[in-house]
């Protein structure tokens, strides 16, 4: 049976489920729930797939492997549908620009009062929609963002995701890992040669520092790759690799790098509770995380929430986010927002 059929069938009986393509794939997995049950995962000791909120005090929301039944599927272009090109954007609205906007700024005002160098702040934009085809909006962003992670997920007790992430926060096999460092956000143009700012290049630089001291404490080697410009659809962003081998449980790598400074800010803690105070609203499972954990053989791959929205009732909630240092500009802010929503507004009917 397709993959689709069963996932469209798993909907409509209510079961938890998650479909996913990983970057650059040519297959769809999938792991379908056999009951209703919520389950949960406090030290990342399970395997299947889990789905965890930003704020890490929360539970993650678990799949069992044990309690699943896992598919995988290869994939060819011809089934899936086509896209519509020149598509008119779906344009965000002026209260939310003069709130995003006065947010941005009161962040810069934070930063050189010294109170943290960066902090990633974000907003969502609800969108009225009717009768969408949930399958047909995941089957199109699989053909949008071939290089990014892209998934459908649903618990009947939590709600409706979707997305396609380019980031990943970490793979681990045995006790290796591989991590990157990622940062930096412009539009691409194809004729256009790539420069960066000395906003976007510090904004990188502090990202990956981060990352190689939060990782320090409890790993045996460290070796960092060179800086990198990758695409994700129609954004560019800079790349950091960053791999080697630890001697603790996963549970430690993952805490250790959740939450990024890439989706949250540094130091972690201040930036973190600027952002609790003042977005005005819950992210959720917006810049949280997700991904196969222990699957199979014990390997892991988490994939960040990034480019993501939540599906409800007659409504798209898409969220949004970008890193704010000393040299951000509040306008360019809510521009760089825009931007990113299109990577959602551009598969909706």
């Amino acid at each position: 049976m397709n993959i689709f059929v069963q996932i469209r069938q798993a909907l409509q009986n209510n079961l938890p489920f998650v479909a996913y393509r990983k970057p650059n794939h040519t297959f769809i997995s999938a792991f379908i729930q056999e009951n209703k049950t919520l389950y949960t995962s406090d030290n990342y000791t399970e395997s299947g797939f889990v789905f965890a909120p930003f704020n890490e005090k929360e539970k993650a929301i678990l799949i069992p492997s044990k309690k699943a039944k896992f598919i995988e599927e290869e994939i060819s272009e011809d089934i899936l549908p086509s896209l519509i090109k020149n598509k008119q954007e779906i344009n965000s609205n002026t209260v939310s620009k003069k709130l995003h906007i006065k947010l941005v700024q009161k962040g810069i005002n934070a930063i050189k009062n010294n109170e943290f160098k960066k902090v990633v702040l974000s907003r969502k934009e609800r969108i009225k929609v009717s009768n969408i085809d949930i399958v047909l909006t995941y089957q199109k962003l699989i053909k949008s963002y071939t290089n990014a992670f892209v998934y459908l997920w649903f618990h009947p007790e939590v709600g409706l995701w979707l997305g396609a992430t380019p980031e990943t926060l970490v793979k681990i096999d045995g006790n290796h890992f591989e991590t990157m460092a990622l940062a930096g956000t412009q539009q691409y143009h194809s004729n256009e040669q790539v420069t960066w700012k000395s906003k976007e290049s510090e904004e990188q630089q502090f990202v990956t520092e981060y990352i190689i001291n939060k990782l320090a404490p409890c790993c045996t080697t460290i070796h960092v790759g060179d800086r990198e410009t990758i695409k994700a659809g129609n954004l560019l962003h800079l790349k950091t690799k960053i791999k080697g081998t630890f001697n603790d449980k996963i549970s430690v790598i993952i805490r250790a790098l959740h939450p990024t400074p890439a989706i949250c800010g540094l130091p972690e803690t201040p930036s973190k509770s600027f952002i609790l105070n003042n977005e005005s609203y819950d992210r959720s499972f917006y810049t949280g995380f997700l991904g196969e954990i222990n699957f199979p053989q014990n390997k892991t791959q988490l994939f960040v929430n990034l480019r993501c929205m939540q599906i409800k009732s007659e409504e798209a909630i898409i969220f949004v986010g970008g890193g704010v240092t000393k040299d951000s500009n509040a306008e360019k802010e809510w521009e760089e927002t825009v931007a990113k929503s299109q990577t959602m507004k551009k598969v909706l009917d």
